[in-house]
């Protein structure tokens, strides 16, 4: 889809990453189209997947969740048993905002929100060295943030 994707698209997604909340008057102003013509251009690119879902972004630190870790996961199987064990117990754990496969030595990052040290030591024992098949893990704390982008690139082609 995104060779199928003209200078109008773009825009447009660029727009609604920033301002997710924007009518389709308020971006048909922006792109200089008719609000019917954002509104079948939105539409076909939530149809064909390019717009999955609309959400409201939260501050972390407002919400008490004011420790950020990267924790590397490496399991103590590979077996399908023991991979559908780890998602299953990462489906449940909130803490856990992304969770990404990996190469290399260790197996799976995942990024954790947890309110504290404290909280952070519940989850690392109680769930995930618990519960989850983990053989090893290594953790880094966020220090601050020096980027976080609100959406994806969209270079033009």
């Amino acid at each position: 889809m995104t060779n199928h994707l003209d200078r109008t698209d773009r825009t447009l997604l660029r727009l609604l990453q920033a301002e997710g909340r924007l009518s389709h008057a308020e971006l048909a102003a922006r792109v200089h189209l008719s609000p019917s013509a954002v509104l079948r251009r939105v539409q076909r690119l939530e149809a064909s997947g390019v717009i999955v879902g609309y959400a409201a972004r939260l501050d972390a630190q407002a919400l008490g969740l004011g420790l950020a870790a990267f924790v590397r996961v490496q399991l103590a199987a590979h077996s399908h048993a023991a991979i559908d064990q780890f998602a299953r117990v990462l489906a449940q754990a909130e803490e856990v905002v992304a969770c990404h496969a990996l190469t290399g030595e260790m197996d799976y990052l995942l990024e954790v929100r947890v309110a504290d040290l404290e909280h952070f030591s519940r989850f690392l024992l109680d769930r995930l060295l618990n519960d989850a098949g983990v053989a090893d893990v290594n953790s880094s704390f966020v220090l601050r943030t020096v980027k976080s982008a609100p959406g994806l690139p969209l270079h033009e082609p």
